[in-house]
């Protein structure tokens, strides 16, 4: 064989073994679009690892409900506002009888005080809509920042992109349609993502208060961490609708996983109109996770 042949031998087997970093990606999005098909639904997914070409894009820009994710941006804004010195972490904020969302709703608030009428400190009613998704005390902060319109306005003016919030938790109770006029792009929730954890627009302090938040939450264990390493750190914000006639709104789950080297991969991962069982709902979400998180560790 001539000198020339084998380099060109060679040159094969290098790639074979070293796959291009295109070659790489699109291999991990072909592994995420084969998992999401079990979602029997539509899937989108985007994620970011600082500083490389990871890309796990599956319809990214696509405007799937949201549910309790807005929940992020809504705490984001309230403290913005308490950084503008115009609300106080502090502050008592009345729990008005009004407020309640009836005859039943997920709401550890409402469920402590069920005929309302209490004072409730401003960071508590942020842990619990943040922490534990609680959908009253949401509705509390949202009415004390003003109305949807302001966290709108807010992510725009930071520069988040594929956002769009019209409506408070009360009115997607009464109506389930109305949670499809209020949409994450799965690209622009990973860039809202990769803003805090690397140029919060909070002081340290305040950016440090929402991801603890986020890490400590006990909502959604079985999505985006569940196949992760054992003492992964995950900072996420789960979202969930309701299921009508065997039809799920929406099943999502956006986050931050620190890497062992201190890293930390951006994920986002909205499942809309899904037939699948929840189990199986889980699992796409978990099973997409794990999937990016091994491709990063592959990155260097």
């Amino acid at each position: 064989m001539s000198v020339v042949s084998m380099t060109r031998v060679s040159a094969i087997l290098v790639v074979g073994l070293f796959p291009r970093p295109e070659f790489a990606q699109a291999i991990l999005q072909k592994q995420i679009a084969d998992i999401a098909a079990d979602a029997r639904g539509k899937v989108s997914v985007a994620c970011s690892l600082s500083g490389t070409s990871l890309n796990c894009d599956l319809n990214p820009h696509a405007h799937p409900p949201m549910q309790s994710v807005f929940k992020t941006p809504l705490a984001l804004t309230a403290l913005h506002r308490i950084e503008q010195g115009k609300l106080s972490l502090d502050q008592p904020i009345r729990f008005r009888a009004s407020d309640r969302i009836l005859p039943h709703v997920y709401s550890p608030l409402q469920d402590k005080y069920p005929a309302a009428e209490v004072d409730v400190p401003l960071r508590e009613l942020l842990r619990l809509a943040v922490s534990e998704s609680d959908n009253v005390a949401a509705d509390v902060v949202l009415r004390t920042i003003g109305r949807p319109s302001v966290v709108d306005s807010y992510m725009k003016s930071i520069g988040i992109q594929g956002f769009h919030l019209q409506d408070n938790e009360a009115a997607m109770h009464r109506d389930v349609m109305v949670q499809y006029r209020d949409w994450f792009e799965p690209a622009g929730a990973v860039q809202l993502l990769r803003r805090l954890a690397e140029h919060p627009p909070l002081s340290p302090e305040h950016a440090a208060l929402l991801l603890g938040w986020m890490r400590d939450t006990s909502r959604g264990p079985r999505r985006i961490k569940a196949r992760l390493p054992a003492g992964t750190e995950v900072m996420h914000k789960p979202g969930s609708s309701g299921t009508d006639d065997g039809l799920t709104h929406a099943w999502n789950d956006i986050g931050l996983i620190a890497l062992p080297d201190g890293r930390r991969l951006a994920i986002a991962v909205f499942i809309t109109d899904s037939t699948a069982d929840e189990a199986t709902r889980d699992a796409v979400i978990a099973r997409i996770a794990k999937a990016a998180y091994d491709a990063a560790m592959e990155i260097k």
